[in-house]
């Protein structure tokens, strides 16, 4: 029974308590006198109206209270229509069925792996392995932007694979997948910003590449081959880097020497042109004088590259070694002066001509004089 019912102990009597008047003679408990009713335990429709009101706001704090983790964004509809992403922290919303909240892992990564055949630019079958790594960079595209973002990203990381691998040959397949690996992922995140995804491509990788299996003893072969063919590339230009430095070495030394001798010859020339010039200028003035002079220059050139010997007689004896005569006894042994007296006229005859010539007479073999 409420307390200040009529008939109960706390609306008069003894407690001399009166009843509170408003301004308009209207008592205030009169005005609360339904509230009263409504949340007191003695009636029956009071109490439970009492318990549903509590069971309602309970429901509206928490149905109005979201709470964002730092890994999650949350994506507000009101009334079915996008409003408002919410980041990290604490949020509050209106109830339902204003407004509804869906939760995305912005900050997971994803995974795609596949195994694809890819016919290449030179016409060969090769498996290659894709692996993709992803996460949700925009949660909004990523609920409405597409209808499955994860099955359009492997349809459209197959594709870009298929395409790039497609345009290179088998050896850049094989052995140059770094290259083809950075334009496949730039590639694919064009794709996924075209088909509105919401997704962002963090790696792409080609980790392996290799042939089919019923192709597999053939292209070992071929590989095989192309091994061989690099092997003798590379032992040949060995052989040209070391075999043409030396033949270009031989060529400018004999370059060098052919120079050499040039210069030399047309020194030499120019000397002996100069001398006869001015052998001439001196014969012209003393011709006797001349003659005997280059006689003598020619006999000295003689007796200096050959033996001396002085007779007993002190007669002048020319020893010339020849060829042994048939019949000789002694081979180079020395002539009388009968047997030397031609050899002598024949020298003074050509010392007379090179004098005349301006020439001086080189001998031509093995000369001896003996004094």
């Amino acid at each position: 029974m409420a307390w200040n019912t009529p008939g109960s102990s706390n609306s008069g009597g003894s407690s001399g308590r009166s009843p509170r008047r408003g301004p308009g003679g209207r008592g205030l408990d009169a005005l609360l006198d339904p509230l009263r009713g409504l949340f007191d335990g003695g009636g029956g429709n009071g109490g439970i109206l009492r318990w549903v009101a509590i069971v309602i706001g309970l429901w509206l704090v928490f149905n109005c209270f979201v709470l964002i983790t730092e890994q999650q964004r949350g994506v507000v509809l009101r009334f079915g229509q996008f409003a408002r992403v919410m980041q990290p922290g604490p949020h509050f919303k209106l109830p339902w069925p204003i407004e509804r909240v869906t939760k995305i892992n912005a900050t997971q990564i994803k995974t795609f792996s596949e195994n694809v055949p890819v016919l290449t630019a030179d016409e060969n079958i090769v498996l290659v392995e894709i692996n993709v790594q992803y996460r949700v960079s925009d949660p909004q595209m990523y609920l409405f932007g597409t209808r499955d973002g994860d099955a359009m990203l492997a349809q459209a990381a197959l594709s870009t694979v298929r395409e790039q691998v497609g345009r290179s040959t088998l050896d850049t397949v094989l052995g140059a997948r770094n290259a083809l690996a950075v334009s496949a992922r730039d590639q694919l995140q064009k794709s996924l910003a075209a088909y509105r995804t919401g997704l962002a491509v963090t790696e792409l990788n080609l980790p392996n590449a290799r042939p089919p299996e019923e192709v597999k003893p053939a292209f070992d072969d071929v590989n095989s081959a192309q091994q061989d063919k690099d092997r003798l590339i590379s032992e040949a230009r060995a052989y040209a880097a070391q075999v043409v430095p030396e033949a270009r070495g031989q060529a400018a030394r004999v370059r060098t020497v052919a120079e050499g001798y040039k210069t030399a010859t047309i020194a030499r020339a120019q000397g002996d042109a100069d001398r006869f010039s001015l052998l001439v200028d001196q014969y012209q003035a003393a011709p006797e004088v001349t003659r005997k002079r280059l006689w003598l220059e020619t006999v000295q050139e003689v007796l200096a590259d050959n033996r001396k010997v002085v007779g007993g007689d002190s007669r002048q004896l020319i020893y010339v070694p020849m060829e042994p005569a048939k019949g000789s006894t002694a081979a180079g042994g020395a002539l009388s002066p009968e047997t030397l007296a031609p050899t002598v006229t024949a020298i003074e005859q050509a010392a007379e001509q090179s004098t005349r010539s301006g020439r001086t007479p080189r001998p031509t073999g093995r000369e001896e004089v003996t004094r």
